[in-house]
């Protein structure tokens, strides 16, 4: 399948798509021809078989994406703000909704819609050099691509509610301590280290790591009874795959496994 957009990269090797925000001179900012480009591309990758896991990075040194396009946005009308976000939200919940493992490498700067994008996916690694933060409150608007909703259930409404209203950035340290980054790596190792993890789970069944990561997707937002009962389907529906009745045999047989994702 043919990967080609104007604004972000797109590099597919041994089951791994990088995708690289481009636009490093104005630190790769999110314009809405950003967004419709992330959109499609996630669309595209549901369906490409040769597609296990996605990396997502920015072009440069400094920033994984430093917001949304504000020379666009100060333009637009109470009803372009609205048409906007809908946009912003369709490609994020492309990102969100992705059935593979995602991985967001961040190597800077990742403010606002930025850090909004890395939010969407479901592992964050960050360099030491990184900065994070939600700083609409500054200019007089708030998160409009899930600051105020993604950010809170990954790190508590409190720790949020300061991060939005104070519209200050932290540390990738800080960062990692309240759980917004799952690891924070030297940044010259960052784009190595994403991969190893990717190529890592690329390893597994892909129809079990689908099964995985709908389990915990769907379950988060439910009570945990009814959670509790999608995983248990979930469960069930992995032993009539190929790969389940591999992966048990191989156990049983002490061999490493040979996955067909099916």
């Amino acid at each position: 399948m043919s990967y080609s957009f104007k604004n972000i990269t797109c590099d597919l090797e041994d089951n791994i798509m990088l995708i690289t925000l481009n636009r490093p001179k104005v630190l790769n900012s999110l314009s809405s021809e950003v967004f419709s480009e992330l959109k499609t591309v996630f669309e595209k990758m549901r369906d490409d078989q040769e597609v296990k896991v996605v990396v997502v990075t920015g072009a440069g040194d400094k920033a994984f994406a430093a917001g949304s396009d504000v020379s666009e946005m100060s333009q637009y009308s109470l009803v372009e703000a609205r048409e906007f976000a809908l946009q912003v939200n369709k490609a994020q919940q492309a990102i969100a909704h992705f059935p593979k493992p995602t991985i967001a490498a961040i190597n800077g700067f990742a403010f606002g819609g930025g850090l909004e994008v890395a939010m969407c996916c479901d592992i964050r690694i960050a360099s030491e050099k990184a900065k994070m933060g939600q700083p609409e409150i500054n200019l007089g608007i708030i998160p409009g691509g899930g600051g105020t909703q993604r950010l809170s259930r990954l790190i508590g409404l409190g720790r949020a509610k300061e991060l939005v209203y104070t519209g200050l950035p932290i540390s990738a340290q800080r960062a990692y301590e309240i759980g917004l980054v799952n690891q924070v790596v030297p940044h010259e190792h960052l784009i190595g280290e994403a991969l190893k993890l990717a190529k890592k789970i690329a390893e597994k069944s892909s129809v079990t790591l689908k099964f995985a990561k709908s389990a915990m997707d769907t379950g988060i937002d439910m009570d945990l009874e009814n959670a509790l009962k999608t995983e248990i389907e979930l469960f069930a529906e992995c032993f009539g795959t190929e790969d389940g009745k591999e992966g048990l045999s191989a156990f049983t047989e002490k061999r490493k496994p040979n996955f067909a994702d099916k």
